[in-house]
């Protein structure tokens, strides 16, 4: 599971920040064989109600493209966090509370998928799968030969 350092009930930051998966999976590494070793990854964001207070409201789940249409509503830009390789961005709700987006999208998802490339992983698995995300199944094409096993 290399996901949820940015979670529902913690302060805002990237769910899958890359310095801290390469740490987790170069850990793994030091135990097991990398043919055994599936990244874990999410297929989700979290949209935090700000200011953030420890034990206060949850952050709410949302799907990458949920993520896209909400700054594109807000009319506000997506930022990137190259640290981290992950997008993100800020706006005001309707009661003028600041929210803070962090999200997945084609290039922190490719800078997980060059990872797994470099450490020779068997691969990757998902969690929430289903939601909306249709720029991943296309970076699985570009990056990866997909083999069906029918049962």
């Amino acid at each position: 599971m290399t996901y949820e350092w940015g979670y529902s009930g913690g302060p805002p930051m990237a769910v899958s920040p890359i310095g801290p998966v390469r740490q987790v999976i170069e850990y793994a590494l030091s135990e097991m064989p990398a043919s055994k070793i599936m990244m874990g990854q999410n297929l989700y964001g979290y949209d935090w109600t700000l200011p953030y207070v420890p034990g206060g409201e949850y952050a709410r789940a949302l799907s990458p493209q949920a993520a896209i249409e909400l700054a594109r509503d807000q009319n506000v830009a997506i930022q990137y966090d190259f640290t981290a390789q992950a997008p993100h961005f800020d706006y005001i709700d309707e009661q003028g509370r600041a929210h803070k987006v962090w999200f997945e999208d084609a290039r922190s998802i490719q800078a997980k998928f060059n990872l797994i490339k470099e450490l020779g992983l068997r691969g990757i698995s998902y969690w929430k799968l289903g939601l909306p995300f249709p720029q991943n199944w296309l970076l699985i094409a570009e990056n990866f030969e997909v083999v069906k096993h029918s049962q």
